[in-house]
């Protein structure tokens, strides 16, 4: 059980470090398509290459996982657009730390009472990462992001449930494919004129930094990981973020996102060392009972499997 934590741990952080990758190697498709419109085009393209290599059938899926799927796609699509609107509105910082109050609460509330602790450290450190009073306050912006917080939160939940009821990637070939189209009534007309083949084929290699890997290594790390645990290692993609753009795009940050990076590696560690999920129990029949061994330590995530895998991000 420790090492599937800590597994779990190092499938959240590799997750958290494509997501931003992913964002900065989508520079160009967010001058030309916008925000809305790149993260429709990296959902539909997620959407498609999971169809075509997992194939899930949904009459292998129990009504309650079907359900969860579909739910877990609209919170997807949710979550990367509402994010995509409040960045319009609000400074990065300011959109970031509303934000992050999502996967915060899910620590808080499905945290120990020991374990408490390390969100509320976390959030110290967020808000010294993301210093949010630098920018003005948008009313609309403060909603959207939110509304945003309140989907990364269900996203956690759905995306355990899912790996519990789903084996492999199953799940995640049916919540993307909600996801794609719950997008494309939100922003795909608006973008139709402005695709070109280049522009489509940029949008499928960034579709396989961001969505398909991340949301898969969250996917299996939330079978490794309790949620309050995942939801407080989530504090540590800011501090991604900054180290990327420290790195990369030789932005200096200032003393405050610096103390911020040392107190959400102190609440990570903490998370990690109290983060074990114990084995959940699993009745005799049941799809992920036949598909995996007893033990879930190591669940198939290749199409090996029939049926075969499940779930990028946040946009």
């Amino acid at each position: 059980m420790r090492n599937n934590a800590r597994t779990g741990t190092a499938m959240a952080l590799a997750a958290m470090l494509l997501v931003q990758f992913g964002l900065a190697a989508s520079t160009g498709l967010l001058d030309r398509l916008g925000a809305e419109g790149t993260a429709w085009l990296r959902l539909a393209w997620a959407a498609v290459i999971l169809l075509v290599i997992v194939r899930p059938r949904p009459r292998s899926f129990t009504r309650e996982a079907l359900l969860a799927c579909v739910a877990l796609g609209v919170v997807t699509a949710g979550l990367t657009i509402l994010f995509m609107a409040a960045i319009a509105r609000l400074p990065l910082g300011t959109a970031s730390a509303l934000e992050f109050l999502g996967p915060l609460g899910v620590a808080v509330v499905r945290g120990r009472r020991g374990a408490k602790r390390w969100p509320a450290l976390a959030a110290v450190g967020v808000v010294l990462l993301t210093e949010p009073w630098h920018g003005g306050v948008d009313p609309v912006g403060v909603g959207f992001a939110l509304a945003a917080a309140a989907c990364w939160a269900a996203y956690i939940v759905l995306t355990q449930r899912v790996g519990d009821e789903v084996s492999g990637l199953r799940g995640l070939a049916v919540s993307m494919p909600v996801a794609a189209l719950v997008a494309t009534v939100v922003a795909g007309p608006s973008v139709l004129g402005d695709l070109t083949w280049p522009v489509v084929f940029a949008g499928l290699g960034l579709a396989v930094i961001l969505p398909v890997v991340p949301f898969a290594l969250e996917l299996l790390a939330l079978r490794r990981l309790t949620t309050a645990a995942f939801g407080t290692l989530m504090s540590l993609e800011p501090a991604f973020a900054l180290v990327i753009g420290l790195v990369v795009l030789g932005q200096r940050p200032g003393w405050a996102p610096v103390a911020g990076i040392a107190v959400v590696v102190v609440a990570g560690i903490g998370a990690e060392r109290t983060g074990t999920r114990p084995v959940p129990a699993v009745p005799a029949g049941h799809p992920v009972a036949v598909a995996e061994s007893p033990t879930r330590s190591a669940p198939s995530v290749g199409p090996t499997v029939r049926p075969g895998r499940v779930t990028a991000a946040k946009g």
